[in-house]
């Protein structure tokens, strides 16, 4: 039974939804960005007076034509808003409110705003014009940029210890403040005479900034300096720590669950429990790779195989010959069973993702799954038999050539 024919709707869906991994929204987002580099740069350029008027007039209709462009996109991104997938039980009215007002939307709907303001009977005209819309257009940067919402999740999941470190932070604050400001307000009234003034020292000082600007002058005050910049180092140090941490382990999660979603789609693990998958996805490693791309060279060490999860390669013999794997299987393990240089080459022919098992990790599994190391096996030999088969019939009277 074939799959129903995607919708018009579905397939803008799928070229305009972030990080699609198809060529086309690979190619979309290339193109994005080209043109919001172009719109930036022409609303940067616009603010220098230098440029004569016939420049400055193509400068203004490069903006337009930017803005016109973030326009469609914008229409297009709201009527495929139906088909993001936390929007699937919501009526298509619904969910094009509520992508509106969500930050993409706003987003979206600021990139527009030369437009609107243009229909409201404004022009575009002056460098503080020029600055807003470029401030307004560099927000679309964070739409390519998913570690934004990593850091979302980061900043949640570690919320408790980063409360901690601003506690800290501010306690240091005040303290040092309230210090500098008693016993520096005397000699320095303007720059200490108010809590107000001395807090600005303080922040300088225990972010390690250092302006200069303002400094103590009593040894009492440059003893409250001293120690609040080494509280200051270890203050950033501390937060540096714990948002660190939090970015390993959102990324570990992440991985996980990236290679969890590939690792259903390989039929050699189709048959494995659960809990032997899950000690499986810890070890693997997803690779992506467009097409045309050498994967694997003839001579190289033998230590590692490949699973494909979707895409196809092709199998350059020695022989001459040609083999084509597609979706599901896996290659490379001859040369890893036999810790011997690769026999053939691999090169990829379509955009292709792949599953990396290095040698050390596929013995330490062997060990524990017994069942998928014999089916690696089973299959090492089949095909060492078949390229036998391939060598023989070659060079037998009315045999074929692979």
């Amino acid at each position: 039974m074939t799959a129903p024919a995607k919708t018009l709707r579905a397939q803008l869906f799928e070229i305009l939804r972030p990080n699609a991994p198809t060529p086309a929204g690979r190619r979309w987002r290339k193109a994005h960005l080209v043109i919001l580099a172009v719109g930036l740069l022409a609303v940067i350029l616009l603010s220098v007076d230098e440029f004569s008027v016939q420049n400055r007039v193509f400068l203004r209709a490069a903006i337009w034509c930017v803005t016109l462009f973030f326009l469609v996109e914008y229409v297009a991104r709201l009527w495929v808003a139906p088909e993001l997938p936390h929007m699937a039980d919501v009526p298509p009215l619904a969910a094009r409110l509520r992508w509106a007002g969500s930050v993409p939307g706003l987003i979206g709907l600021l990139a527009i705003m030369p437009a609107i303001m243009l229909a409201g009977g404004y022009s575009i005209a002056g460098t503080d014009a020029a600055s807003i819309f470029c401030i307004l257009w560099i927000l679309k940067l964070g739409l390519h940029a998913p570690a934004f919402g990593t850091l979302a999740r980061v900043i949640s999941n570690e919320r408790a210890p980063i409360a901690s470190v601003l506690i800290v932070f501010a306690i240091l604050l005040m303290s040092a403040a309230t210090g500098a400001h008693i016993v520096e307000r005397d000699g320095q009234p303007q720059q200490f005479g108010s809590l107000p003034n001395a807090m600005w020292w303080s922040v300088v000082t225990l972010t390690t900034t250092g302006y200069g600007d303002v400094v103590p002058l009593t040894p009492v005050g440059r003893i409250i300096g001293s120690l609040l910049m080494i509280s200051g180092i270890a203050v950033l140090a501390l937060m540096t720590g714990v948002l660190a941490t939090g970015f390993a382990q959102e990324e570990r999660r992440r991985e996980y669950l990236r290679v969890w979603d590939q690792v259903t789609r390989v039929p050699i693990f189709a048959s494995l429990g659960v809990v032997t998958l899950s000690e499986i996805v810890g070890k693997l490693r997803t690779r992506y790779y467009p097409a045309r791309v050498l994967v694997l060279r003839r001579g190289d060490p033998g230590d590692s195989m490949f699973f494909i999860c979707d895409g196809e390669v092709e199998v350059r013999l020695p022989t001459g010959g040609t083999v084509r794997l597609g979706d599901g299987a896996f290659f490379g393990e001859m040369s890893l069973l036999n810790r011997q240089p690769r026999a053939a080459s691999i090169v990829t022919t379509a955009p292709t993702t792949l599953l990396v098992l290095y040698a050390s990790d596929f013995y330490e599994i062997a060990s524990h799954i017994p069942a998928l190391a014999e089916a690696v096996e089973n299959e090492a030999r089949r095909r060492h038999e078949e390229n036998l088969g391939r060598h023989s019939g070659a060079s037998t009277p009315g045999g074929t050539k692979a």
